[in-house]
């Protein structure tokens, strides 16, 4: 891991920027917030890697940003790779002082904050594909330019790590079904202002979930998460553990934020993990 500070050849790219660590530590990090520490990293393997190892070491509110990852990781063992300096690539520890069984809500949560700060931000609408991408649409054609991955950090913690493709070129994207905010045409790509609205976004959502004790119907973010998610009303085929496929049409989600799905007989099965693919509108 390299601190951004005296890089050289950080100005490589004039359409790439580098972050500003101090004017975000500055407009972020304030005595009675959510965020305690905010660092910028110009190149590490996993933001979430990093901050789960200090995870006991570390107050609650602490932020990781990476201008390059190497060995970024999603849902499922996959990897995430992006040019340096071409998304947006943190990591935050949270503690919730809510119950264990709520805590399973929280990349949903991040979800939820981190699509409704950047479309006020960008200027892009943002929606949510189950349970945690995030997706734009490029020349009408859904394309997923974010994932969010939560994992248990040390005695209480979670890290909740977020990527987030905002500048790709199309000749750099990992595969065709990508997408970027450039893509979408977004009215701003400017990083820094999109990084303080995801997490402005998130600490306003994580604070209303924390006083409502994790709950996602009485802190809003049930109602939220289903107005932006854009499985719902469609015909999914869900690849479950143990090689099970299981396809319907997606009616709900639960009150432990599992995926409600209509099968053939009338019945419905809640998918708690699984990855999920959009097949058409359902009737």
């Amino acid at each position: 891991m390299t601190s951004s500070q005296g890089s050289a050849g950080r100005w490589s790219d004039l359409d790439r920027p580098p972050l500003n660590a101090p004017a975000l530590r500055h407009a972020l990090v304030l005595p009675d917030g959510l965020w305690t520490s905010l660092d910028v990293v110009d190149s590490t393997g996993s933001t979430n890697s990093d901050l789960a190892d200090r995870a006991d070491e570390l107050p609650e509110g602490a932020v990781l940003v990476a201008e390059e990852q190497t060995s970024g990781r999603g849902r499922l063992d996959r990897t995430w790779t992006a040019p340096a300096r071409s998304g947006l690539f943190l990591s935050v520890l949270l503690k919730p002082d809510v119950p264990v069984h709520r805590w399973g809500w929280l990349p949903l949560l991040t979800g939820v904050a981190a699509a409704s700060g950047l479309s006020k931000a960008a200027g892009a609408d943002l929606t949510l594909k189950w349970p945690n991408d995030l997706l734009v649409r490029v020349e009408g054609e859904e394309r997923k330019t974010g994932g969010i991955l939560a994992e248990r950090a040390g005695a209480d913690g979670v890290v909740v790590g977020l990527g987030l493709n905002v500048t790709l070129r199309p000749d750099e994207l990992p595969v065709p079904a990508a997408g970027s905010l450039l893509l979408a045409d977004a009215v701003s790509t400017d990083r820094d202002t999109l990084l303080r609205a995801v997490l402005r976004s998130l600490e306003q959502w994580y604070g209303d979930w924390v006083r409502a004790e994790g709950d996602p119907g009485a802190s809003g973010l049930l109602a939220a998460y289903e107005e932006r998610c854009a499985t719902l009303g469609r015909r999914v085929r869900a690849d479950l553990p143990g090689e099970r496929m299981l396809e319907g049409d997606a009616v709900g989600i639960d009150g432990d934020g599992r995926l409600v799905v209509a099968t053939e007989g009338g019945g419905t099965e809640s998918v708690a993990a699984g990855d999920i693919v959009h097949l058409r509108a359902a009737d």
